[in-house]
């Protein structure tokens, strides 16, 4: 057969081996050929250009590179062509443009790149290197996209050489995109056999063991990846992100840590090192990195939220309106800076958490575009309710939740209680333990498959204790597992997502008219949404002032609640309140050093003695937490995020609490608990200056009435009744 009579694809390669052979004219016949047929094939123009380049016609060279780059507009090694070829030309300005583009498309643009890619960058150890017509046709056209072709090129050469390790490095990497795992596998061991010191064939190899949940095999192979290539950046961005799947956050860390040495500007691990770190409470440490990483990268997604939350965490208050209205102007405006969590203490805004949520919710926890969930009706003689938290264990939530699950009707429903949390081999775990008809112990299995347990379970209602707080897994909800999910309790507002189909609530916490800031739909109990148990007693015994660090005499304004809530207008309105009765105290919790020195500088600040901040620590029982409530006279209540559980606990020990009502579900919740109560309006106000009232009207009737009780809140049992209801009610709306 005739070079003219030729297939495409081979008449294409015969053109590159000619080329390569020196034989230019022959070759350029076969490369017009080919544009009289296909004017836009790349592999085509791109080769003219060099063989016009070679002969000096270089107007020529400049015109098919031109083209071949309206082709493909991102192939480095073309822009650096075509800089060549304006260089020689004379035009250095425009030959400067093209070699700077050609530099930034040359950095790894995916986890996979390309031979020719590790190549040009020269990073591995050992390098791949092109050296034959037929391995850069097959590159071309996989960077093109063309994977069927590039695929017939491999496969031949393959079959010419079965070692090819080009070619059955791009096979790997081409599989690995169709979702081919372990066709992909074989190809990458393949590779590994070839060159049994190629970095990226272990890198590869590690991520698709991961694919397929062989998580200690990837883990293997990240690590003879960075044996072979000590600063193999992605490799310890993989391996950290599977640490973190598996819950093993100080090893992910460390991998991070290692990492940095070598890239120490590098934005994603400076970000997820300084999110590590704030799990741990190591908060000051946090604010360090996310401050290298702004000053990088200013617009990194979520840093500059994060770094503000952490800093909240240790009652930084440095430039706080600032950053603050910042964050707030750029969520309206549409910009990712921060998570929800956090923005619950930034703003009362509901309209604004709604689009901050579905921001962070589209760009982080997107719905799959595969539920697991299809439709399907199931017919289960009792309704299958699964709870979904990392708390069912010594914890807020854990003691809010308790006793509601222990009261459920098992003879209508059956509980599964998928924990995510550690375990901490306490009481309240053994109490779930115990009231779930199935205990799941989740923490240690990937998200996928708590997903696949879940559907597998044939689960009706899936209810999420966790939203977006600390060890929750919302990609779990992503994959939408269950016909019916519902965020409830451990986070106080809207999942922005869509796969959430219910948030529960009550008539405080949303009102009637606001449900268009909430993406769920709203079911509201009868009666307080926040549960509590009434099986936990108040130790009789009280502790001695002294004990607590109390003084002898004096008032004592407590506010237990966590450090990220305080905020400087509160702490001003306090300082106040602590200059007007002068031997009284403010009573806090301790919760990390950093907070205590920053505090402590804030009252000296406000010429308040700083020995006057009182700071409790933990003790192991809660029921001598909540006896030595009685020590207080006033409990101050932060805004815009409320005290939760905290409110309930101070309620039932009879401590007077003056909230501050705004328009958020985080700032409405310690108004529900009183208005559960039953108790008078006064004590939830709607500005500072009612506030600063309330508390002296609150230290006015304490000598004349008596303490309020908690005997009037919903019990568990109601509380579970009432979910059941809702719980129902959505299954029958479903079927």
């Amino acid at each position: 057969m005739k070079p003219s009579d030729a297939q495409p694809d081979s008449r294409i390669m015969r053109a590159l081996q000619l080329q390569q052979a020196g034989q230019r004219e022959a070759a350029a016949k076969l490369f017009l050929q080919e544009l009289r047929e296909d004017p836009k094939h790349f592999v085509a123009l791109y080769s003219l250009a060099a063989l016009e380049n070679a002969k000096g016609v270089n107007d020529k060279a400049l015109g098919y590179i031109d083209r071949a780059l309206r082709v493909m507009p991102k192939y480095a090694l073309a822009h650096q062509a075509r800089s060549t070829i304006l260089a020689q030309l004379g035009r250095y300005e425009e030959a400067l443009r093209s070699k700077e583009l050609a530099l930034r498309l040359q950095e790894p643009a995916s986890a996979a790149p390309t031979p020719e890619a590790l190549a040009a960058d020269g990073s591995a150890q050992t390098k791949l290197t092109v050296t034959k017509p037929a391995q850069q046709l097959g590159i071309s056209l996989q960077a093109q996209g063309d994977h069927a072709g590039a695929q017939r090129i491999f496969e031949q050469l393959l079959a010419e050489d079965s070692r090819d390790a080009i070619s059955l490095y791009s096979m790997a990497v081409i599989t690995a995109s169709e979702g081919q795992t372990v066709e992909a596998l074989a190809y990458a061991d393949r590779t590994i056999g070839a060159v049994p010191d190629y970095a990226p064939a272990h890198f590869a190899r590690g991520t698709l063991l991961q694919r397929m949940g062989l998580y200690d095999d990837a883990l293997g192979a990240f690590d003879r990846a960075l044996e072979i290539q000590p600063d193999y950046l992605e490799a310890y961005n993989n391996r950290a992100s599977l640490l973190q799947g598996l819950s093993r956050e100080y090893e992910a860390l460390e991998s991070l840590l290692r990492a940095l040495q070598f890239h120490p500007n590098d934005s994603k691990l400076l970000m997820n090192a300084g999110m590590i770190l704030t799990t741990f409470k190591r908060d000051t440490d946090a604010i360090g990195y996310f401050d290298r990483l702004i000053a990088i990268d200013p617009d990194y997604d979520y840093a500059e939220g994060y770094r503000f939350f952490a800093k909240l965490h240790t009652c930084n208050w440095q430039r706080y309106e600032e950053h603050r209205s910042r964050i707030i102007e750029g969520v309206q405006a549409g910009k990712r800076l921060v998570n929800p969590l956090a923005f619950f203490a930034m703003t009362d805004d509901a309209a604004a958490q709604l689009r901050c949520a579905q921001m962070f919710t589209e760009h982080r926890y997107p719905a799959s575009g595969h539920p697991l969930w299809k439709g399907e009706t199931y017919r289960h003689h009792k309704i299958r309710v699964g709870y979904l938290s990392p708390d069912l264990r010594e914890h807020p939530v854990g003691h809010l939740m308790s006793g509601v699950i222990e009261h459920h009707d098992k003879t209508r429903f059956e509980l599964f209680g998928f924990s995510l949390g550690i375990n901490d081999n306490s009481a309240l775990r053994k109490r779930f333990k115990l009231a779930f008809d199935h205990f799941i112990d989740c923490k240690e299995k990937p998200s996928h498959e708590i997903a696949q347990l879940i559907r597998a379970a044939e689960i009706d209602v899936l209810v999420d204790l966790a939203g977006y707080t600390s060890g929750s897994r919302a990609e779990v909800l992503a994959m939408r597992p269950a016909p019916i999910q519902v965020n409830y309790l451990g986070y106080p507002g809207t999942m922005g997502a869509a796969y959430m189909d219910y948030i529960i609530a009550d008539e405080i916490v949303i009102p009637k008219g606001d449900e268009r800031f909430y993406q769920e739909k709203v079911l509201r109990l009868p009666h307080c949404y926040l549960p509590i148990d009434d099986s936990l007693q108040i130790a009789e015994q009280t502790p001695s002032r002294e004990s607590c660090g109390l003084p002898a005499s004096g008032l004592v304004f407590c506010s237990f609640n966590h450090d990220y809530k305080i905020n400087p207008p509160m702490w001003k309105l306090w300082m106040d309140l602590l200059r007007e009765h002068p031997q009284s105290v403010l009573w806090l919790m301790k919760l990390n050093d950093d907070a205590m020195k920053h505090l402590r500088e804030q009252a000296q600040a406000h010429d308040i003695d700083p020995n006057r901040l009182v700071f409790a620590t933990r003790v192991p029982r809660v029921e001598d937490h909540l006896a030595r409530y009685r020590h207080a006279d006033v409990f101050l209540d932060t805004a815009p995020y409320n005290a939760h559980s905290t409110a309930t606990d101070v309620s039932r020990v009879g401590v007077p609490i003056v909230t501050l009502e705004q328009g958020s579900f985080a700032s409405r919740v310690a108004a529900s608990v009183l208005h559960s109560l039953g108790v008078e309006q006064g004590r939830v106000v709607k500005s500072y200056e009612a506030y600063w009232k309330a508390v002296h009207d609150a230290l006015d009737r304490k000598a004349a009435h008596e303490p309020l009780s908690a005997d009037r809140y919903p019990s568990t049992v109601e509380h579970a009744l009432a979910l059941e209801m809702l719980y129902a009610d959505a299954v029958s709306k479903r079927h």
